[in-house]
């Protein structure tokens, strides 16, 4: 809150609002009220918790792979991580269907 940022956060469904004694209160009281007006969905993809929440699992996937590097030349380890991320698209690719129009 100090320096800026906005918090994509959202509440959990029987939140209630705190006091507003920070602005990290003042910032969950305003969501937790969109939220409510707009729809837990709707505010979703209106706040960029959807985007968030798409790079949080992607994450998690590449973590998968091993959290941690092994090569400890910074050239090295952007080749590895160039890899990993070579593995990711390939097991993606595999899982997208293939449409063609039919007639």
């Amino acid at each position: 809150a100090a320096r800026g940022a906005a918090a994509v956060i959202p509440p959990r469904k029987n939140a209630k609002p705190w006091k507003p004694a920070s602005r990290g209160a003042v910032a969950r009281n305003e969501a937790l009220r969109t939220a409510k007006y707009l729809g837990r969905a709707i505010w979703r993809r209106w706040s960029g918790y959807h985007r968030r929440s798409r790079v949080d699992a992607k994450m998690n996937c590449l973590n998968l792979l091993g959290q941690f590097l092994m090569a400890r030349d910074l050239d090295r380890q952007v080749a590895e991580l160039q890899v990993r991320i070579a593995v990711l698209n390939g097991y993606t690719t595999l899982g997208m269907p293939v449409t063609r129009p039919v007639g």
